[in-house]
């Protein structure tokens, strides 16, 4: 799966999910820290990349309709720590199929 992490995510989520088949681009590496949230959607959508964030802005339906692009993953946690995150995410990775979660 082809996948963009934003820049609110650990690094260490791009070589967790790389290490488990998927394509992984992220925000730092594309020199597109601070954009705004239309670019970063915008770069990711024309990659046709699956974003995973957590950025409330991306949850706005109206702005960003279902079933419109390749996908947006909005992650919240009680803790966001980045122990936190990685370890969610590889509770997730063991448990889901991260390609049903296109579009």
């Amino acid at each position: 799966m082809k996948i963009k992490l934003d820049e609110n995510l650990p690094r260490e989520l791009a070589s967790l999910l790389s290490s488990c088949g998927h394509d992984v681009h992220t925000i730092p590496q594309e020199s597109l820290v601070g954009r705004p949230d239309e670019t970063v959607f915008a770069v990711a959508q024309e990659e046709h990349r699956l974003l995973l964030t957590q950025d409330l802005d991306f949850s706005d339906v109206r702005v960003f309709r279902p079933g419109t692009h390749a996908g947006i993953v909005l992650i919240r946690l009680r803790d966001p720590s980045r122990r936190r995150l990685i370890e969610r995410m590889r509770q997730v990775l063991a448990a889901e199929a991260m390609e049903s979660w296109t579009r």
